[in-house]
């Protein structure tokens, strides 16, 4: 009876041994794990990070994220409705949003980026394919400024989708065909838009050009500014000389005024003095050291010399 009791409670330590070795898993925080049976899931998928239990040796315990994944495409080279070929560079952001139908469907990572490549591509493909360039590469609510140059094909065309439009059109596409593997969509980006290289030296070859004439225009705009100011410099500088003379003149005719009066007044005090001086200055001025003067006897001029003895 003691050797039966001691067999059981031997093969009961052993059960709690095996059970401890193997019956319990731990799941981090940030993922979420299926319990399978020789290789069937068993039950739904575990999200809650702890301590969990399984069936020692028979069930094993597949993890997967729970975080945001990157999906990165290959750049396809896809014409546009108004035929531009472009380079089309895409990326998508998903994550498993149910981990048994994605174990199901998918089994792992890198079988679910493949399933990614085929939905995501092909429907870029074909919205691509749909519009035009300028919805690529402007947004929904881009406006032509000034002077601006258009590089896109078309680029004048009333902007219906844009760039956001396209990407948010694209991700609910998407978001459509993916559950059924346990994915879910996050949103989906468009990295880069490039012009294959003979249009790209097109393009090149038109911001040049519409460089050139807005500089052109800027240059012509700038000479006309500087004719416009100049023109007012010399306007002011005619009106600030003809005041500035205006008001010499006027102080010169008060001066001569005043020199006459002067004069005048001088010249009725003494008459014979003054005529006496005016005659000597003009001696001064006519006379030089070797000058021969001929004049009439009667002479106001010679009146004062036939006075000199």
């Amino acid at each position: 009876m003691n050797k039966l009791i001691k067999g059981f409670a031997v093969i009961v330590l052993l059960g709690l041994a095996i059970t401890a070795w193997d019956g319990f898993y731990t799941l981090p925080e940030g993922e979420q794990a299926v319990v399978t049976q020789f290789g069937a899931p068993v039950g739904q998928p575990v999200t809650n990070a702890g301590l969990h239990f399984k069936t020692p040796f028979i069930q094993n315990v597949q993890y997967f994220d729970k975080k945001i994944l990157i999906w990165d495409g290959d750049p396809n080279q896809v014409p546009t409705k108004d035929k531009t070929f472009v380079y089309v560079d895409v990326s998508a952001r998903w994550r498993i949003s149910n981990a048994l139908v994605f174990l199901q469907a998918v089994n792992n990572i890198s079988r679910a980026q493949g399933v990614l490549d085929d939905i995501i591509g092909s429907t870029v493909r074909d919205l691509v394919n749909k519009n035009n360039l300028v919805e690529i590469i402007r947004s929904s609510g881009w406006k032509p400024q000034r002077d601006s140059v258009d590089i896109a094909e078309g680029g004048g065309e009333k902007i219906t989708l844009g760039r956001d439009g396209m990407e948010t059109k694209i991700r609910d596409i998407v978001s459509k065909a993916t559950p059924r593997y346990g994915i879910e969509v996050v949103d989906v980006m468009f990295k880069r838009v490039n012009y294959i290289e003979s249009v790209r030296r097109k393009v090149y070859d038109r911001m040049i050009s519409e460089r050139k004439r807005i500089a052109a225009k800027k240059r012509s705009t700038g000479e006309g500014q500087k004719a416009e100011i100049l023109g007012k410099v010399q306007r002011e500088l005619k009106t600030i000389t003809s005041a500035a003379n205006r008001k010499a003149e006027k102080i010169k005719g008060e001066a001569d005024a005043k020199a006459v009066k002067i004069y005048a007044k001088a010249y009725n005090q003494d008459p014979d003095f003054y005529a006496f001086y005016s005659t000597l200055q003009s001696y001064k001025k006519t006379l030089g050291s070797n000058s021969r003067l001929v004049v009439s006897s009667d002479s106001q001029f010679f009146k004062y010399l036939n006075e000199i003895k």
